[in-house]
């Protein structure tokens, strides 16, 4: 049953999120590509503000629920839900995952994890994660594509990621009509200029929804020439959700402001990507086109819950997508066309599994919740990637996935979930 509209900060001051990484110290595992190793995890029970250890774990853990409780996931999501809570920073950021080079926060990382923490009962670390994107929204509205866990900007030059916006919409919508009834005055406030903000960010980029937005980097992390599904698709969420919540707020003329914005891209989408829903479209510059990725995992994005009808061809590209991106190890590339290392790619596959079970196709989500459950780490954690023969690679957690996976478990509990 979806909740009506609320922000709460009531409990933020008592349930504050804390915790170092522990990475200078992190033993990587004996199996080669893992950057980190089960020394990341606190196992030891520590006292001061911001306990950590199995006590503190399960403490944590009996504020909220655990998705998935009496499934053969139970485990698999509990240390998700653990591996977010030790990523999660005192002032709302979440780093991506373990290890230096994913010790950022990425707005469409968070976005996700503020969804899960949310939907898992943590309502107030959720409210942290977005009152931190707040804090770091540019003044146009959009992000930067990554920042230092202070605040303190961006930690180097790459370009910026138009899809932040449209996430951290997504984000705002979900999280508030997923927590309890009390209002805080305060939070109310910060998302409220959150709202505004990434909605005239997405609006401009758009022109109303008329144009697809600019060239930018996607979750690709790689630059471009030409606008990309995974760009493109997260602005049409962010503009649906925003429909979303000036209705509920009772703005109507924003509402349908947002919504006809919605209804023009969703056409442009179609009109650009329909013919085979790969990465750049039908009409992007050739010399893009072999390397461009085949059918991509961005298609994802406009199954549910980010468009909860879907158009038959979106359908078919994501059904095609789960055999064309397949690897030897039985996860998915981030594309068909992706290069052919033989890694499965933990996000783009757990993205197939939310929007299986967001589809009414609980045993298509299944599926690949059985294949991320059976190549964790030795400590029980969600890596990035998986190689070839099975064995877990890059990071370990890695917050993307986690975060997919508590959203998928949480799913396929509901009802006709």
């Amino acid at each position: 049953m979806r909740r009506r509209l609320a922000w709460s900060v009531a409990a933020l001051s008592c349930m504050a999120v804390s915790v170092a990484l522990i990475l200078a110290t992190a033993t990587p595992d004996a199996r080669p590509g893992l950057a980190t190793g089960p020394g990341w995890r606190v196992t030891r029970d520590t006292g001061g503000a911001v306990p950590r250890g199995p006590i503190a774990d399960a403490g944590w853990l009996a504020l909220g629920s655990v998705p998935g409780t009496g499934t053969r996931w139970e485990p698999m999501v509990r240390t998700s839900l653990l591996d977010l809570h030790q990523l999660s920073q005192p002032n709302g950021a979440v780093a991506a995952g373990a290890g230096p080079i994913w010790n950022y926060a990425w707005p469409r990382d968070s976005a996700f994890v503020a969804v899960a923490l949310a939907r898992a009962g943590h309502h107030a670390e959720a409210l942290q994660v977005l009152t931190f994107l707040a804090r770091v929204q540019l003044a146009g509205g959009g992000f930067e594509a990554r920042y230092r866990l202070d605040g303190h900007g961006p930690p180097d030059q790459r370009p910026r990621q138009s899809d932040g916006a449209g996430w951290v919409l997504w984000a705002v919508w979900e999280v508030s009509r997923s927590s309890p009834c009390e209002q805080g005055a305060s939070s109310a406030a910060v998302l409220r200029s959150l709202l505004d903000d990434a909605t005239g960010f997405a609006l401009a980029a758009t022109r109303d929804g008329r144009r697809l937005p600019p060239a930018s980097p996607d979750y690709w992390e790689v630059p471009v020439r030409s606008t990309s599904l995974g760009t493109a698709a997260p602005l049409l969420a962010g503009l649906v959700a925003s429909r979303q919540m000036y209705g509920a707020l009772g703005q109507r003329a924003l509402a349908e402001r947002s919504g006809a914005a919605a209804a023009r891209l969703r056409a442009t989408i179609s009109e650009r990507f329909a013919e085979d829903y790969e990465r750049f479209g039908s009409s992007s510059l050739p010399a893009l086109r072999a390397g461009g990725g085949g059918v991509d995992a961005a298609v994802t994005f406009l199954m549910p819950p980010f468009e909860q009808s879907p158009q038959p061809q979106v359908v078919d590209a994501w059904t095609r997508y789960q055999s064309g991106a397949l690897r030897p190890a039985g996860g998915l590339a981030p594309g068909s066309q992706w290069k052919q290392d033989g890694i499965s790619w933990t996000p783009q596959t757990a993205l197939v599994a939310y929007t299986a079970a967001m589809s009414g196709q609980p045993h298509v989500a299944a599926r690949w919740m059985d294949w991320l459950n059976a190549h964790r780490t030795s400590w029980g954690s969600l890596p990035e990637k998986v190689l070839a023969d099975g064995a877990p690679a890059g990071p370990a957690p890695l917050a993307w996935t986690a975060a997919l996976v508590v959203l998928t478990a949480a799913q396929l509990e509901t009802p006709n979930g």
